[in-house]
């Protein structure tokens, strides 16, 4: 027990910055109240089965919407329904098809590209592969009854995708045009508009049956240089024609495009900036031609990069409101949509609210629709594999050979047949998850009894770098091999048994995952040591949780049986820890560990040990206000925070009456244990200016990558004396 406590991920050292680490130890610490053991086996925490989900139950969502890669989403409401779609490149299934009442809540109900076989390349044959190819930025639209969905598939052409129920079954066209991240608009005048391009953005008009372009209608609509990107998203909004657009060099941010014609003069205006959520960019593969091992890029700790909300659109409600959704590169997760709030001004919309546009809040009040969805799991990713068919949230990595799996051969069993392969990289038939953050643990169970010499079938993190944990059969035993492909490192285990538990644990806040074993299913024992887990720019997925079975000695060997695949996610809620309402805290700032204080009714950071925390100075009585939004009552005179004139510096004060908007914040978990407070006056944040011994303000646009702004605070309850 003590050596499996010692390797347990969940107990290791810190690997935040040094700035937050106490924060970071403390919900390192909250997961760890357990022992190894019982983490690992059943029954484990409840909190830990559940899956992310953004509605936080109170009226109030978090950001991302999932909490896994869904990258380029595009999104229509028809009717009272809402659907949306995005990138899935060479993973099959292909082009999700999600569902919603209320734009927060979502069901995974069909795929459009159930399989995409366009040549040896999709199928990993004859040397080749789809990785990073396949479907990209997908549009989806309705129109007289019939939904369609545009999206490129690299070196094979548009495609077209076309039904009547969006569960399905879809038909696929290849179109005789060939149009990159292209966006289409069908006019009211019966024209049909499609937009394409990066930075030179081109116009044309489709041909009714939408198979072509209709001569002589392309025409350059924005000029190189302009200040547009790609990932256009059209709308025609009273009269005038709308094309929301992102760039990414030398940061990611998104624009608006806005003219009288559908063909221009066209401005252009940015819409969404700089929202990072307070998150960085972590370790980048640039160029994955050179490698093993790989040249990892690390950056600064504030460095911005590619995290900032792009590549979006937007809706309307039935009841008149406006909202965004859009993408952030979240490192090594992969690419995660969101949901902002959008504010329109002198006939342009942005992201964000009155006040502090084009910044999105993390948490904010969930859209009104006119229906109030339950809070809701999008996908399901636990599978006993006892249904007729696999749960859908898996993926096969690239196309699958149908007669080389089965669910049926064994019942309660997933049944994968080694094929061969030179490497997991070039297996067929590997089944891939995406990976579940904040953080996650991935679990399956495996008889191996039936492996055959060169086999080698076990759990990856899908990846490059790759890392897998497995067992090899050779003709004089059988081993538990632990592969991780950027240290070309390599750890044999002997072993004779006849089923093996696997996991894999990641942690997305710090872009790390383990790799563990277990022969009782109850002690896990890790090994390999920490895997660096960077975002990588051959797939642009993130990691991806991966059964495999392949054969290294050229040929078709035995079948492993997978009896079980169980995640489970100690972060999976929006609001890490409850809101104390009605109880007394104190707020701490991680920029500069200084400490709230009422000092002369103004609010005032100061040093932990200053004579003015006395006498309850720095206690606060937090009042729920609804919807996820407090009050701060001092504790010293009852009098509550608020903010006055501009919020800037001394306008954060302690009024004697409850202002209203001014002295109500919207509480932001930040899911590292801190939060960030909105004020509603100004939809800007409470901040400190870090060691500057000064007083309070309530300006703040965000939080900056490393945290350290003055945005951000750490709380803790206050007992009450009796």
């Amino acid at each position: 027990m003590e050596d499996n406590q010692k390797t347990n991920p969940l107990t290791k050292p810190c690997l935040y910055s040094n700035t937050i680490k106490k924060t970071s130890c403390f919900i390192l610490a909250l997961f760890s109240s357990f022992s190894f053991a019982q983490q690992l086996s059943n029954p484990v925490p409840e909190s830990y089965k559940n899956t992310w989900i953004s509605d936080n139950g109170n009226g109030t969502f978090t950001n991302p919407l999932f909490y896994e890669e869904f990258s380029d989403p595009d999104l229509i409401r028809v009717g009272d329904d809402y659907y949306l779609t995005g990138t899935t490149m060479h993973t099959m299934p292909g082009l999700p098809i999600l569902h919603s009442k209320d734009l927060v809540n979502w069901k995974l109900i069909s795929y459009a590209a159930e399989r995409l076989d366009v040549g040896p390349e999709a199928r990993l044959e004859n040397g080749r592969d789809f990785y990073g190819q396949g479907i990209w930025a997908p549009c989806i639209r309705f129109h007289n009854g019939t939904f369609y969905i545009f999206s490129n598939v690299n070196g094979h052409g548009t495609q077209l995708y076309s039904a009547t129920n969006p569960a399905g079954p879809w038909k696929r066209q290849t179109m005789r045009a060939n149009l990159h991240d292209l966006t289409v608009l069908f006019d009211d005048d019966g024209k049909i508009y499609a937009v394409s391009g990066y930075n030179e953005v081109k116009m044309v008009q489709l041909t009714p049956d939408l198979m072509d372009v209709v001569p002589g209608t392309e025409k350059v609509i924005i000029p190189a240089g302009s200040g547009a990107g790609e990932g256009s998203h059209i709308y025609k909004i009273n009269g005038k024609y709308y094309i929301t657009n992102t760039n990414y060099d030398p940061i990611c941010y998104q624009v608006c495009l806005r003219a009288d014609n559908p063909y221009g003069p066209y401005e252009v205006n940015n819409m969404s900036a700089e929202e990072n959520f307070g998150v960085g960019q972590g370790p980048r593969i640039w160029d994955t031609r050179k490698g093993p091992p790989y040249n990892i890029t690390t950056y600064p700790e504030n460095y911005v990069g590619s995290i900032p909300l792009h590549q979006g659109g937007i809706v309307q409600t039935q009841t008149g409101e406006w909202w965004g959704w859009s993408m952030m590169d979240y490192n090594s997760i992969g690419r995660v949509t969101n949901l902002s709030p959008v504010t329109w001004k002198e006939g342009w919309p942005y992201f964000g609210l009155e006040g502090n546009l084009t910044r999105s809040p993390r948490t904010w009040i969930k859209p009104n629709t006119g229906f109030s969805g339950t809070p809701t799991a999008t996908f399901d990713h636990d599978d006993n594999f006892n249904g007729p068919t696999l749960k859908n949230a898996w993926q096969w990595n690239h196309m699958p050979v149908e007669n080389k799996w089965s669910l049926k051969e064994r019942k309660g069993y997933l049944r994968l047949h080694s094929l061969p392969a030179k490497s997991f990289w070039d297996a067929r038939n590997s089944l891939t998850q995406r990976a579940m953050g904040p953080e996650s643990y991935a679990t399956t169970e495996i008889d191996i009894s039936q492996l055959q010499d060169g086999d080698i079938a076990g759990l990856a993190l899908l990846n490059l770098p790759y890392a897998w944990l497995g067992v090899v059969k050779n003709k004089k035993e059988q081993i538990l091999q632990f592969y991780n492909q950027q240290e070309n490192k390599r750890i044999d285990v002997a072993t004779n048994k006849k089923t093996i538990w696997l996991r894999a644990y990641c942690n997305f806040d710090t872009d790390k995952g383990y790799l563990s074993y277990s022969f009782d299913g109850k002690n896990f024992e890790e090994i390999g040591g920490t895997i660096t887990m960077p975002y990588q720019l051959r797939t642009f997925q993130g990691v991806r949780y991966t059964l495999f079975n392949f054969n290294t000695e050229g040929k078709e060997g035995g079948y492993a049986d997978f009896n079980s695949f169980e995640v489970l996610e100690p972060r999976a809620k929006g609001l890490t820890k409850p809101i104390p309402y009605n109880q007394i805290i104190t707020l701490s700032s991680i920029a500069d560990a200084s400490v709230l204080v009422n000092w002369r009714n103004f609010v005032r950071p100061v040093d932990a040990k200053s004579a003015f925390t006395a006498n309850k100075a720095n206690q606060f009585r937090v009042l729920d206000r609804g919807n996820g939004r407090i009050a701060l009552q001092s504790v010293t005179t009852g009098g509550f925070v608020s903010i006055k004139g501009a919020a800037g510096m001394g306008e954060v004060r302690i009024e004697a009456k409850d202002l209203g908007d001014a002295s109500t914040f919207q509480w932001e978990d930040m899911l590292r244990g801190d939060i960030m407070l909105m004020s509603l006056a100004n939809h800007c944040y409470l901040n400190v200016d870090p060691n500057a011994n000064s007083l309070c303000s309530a300006d703040a646009k965000g939080a900056r990558p490393d945290r350290k702004g003055g945005t951000c605070f750490t709380w803790s309850l206050v007992e009450e004396q009796k």
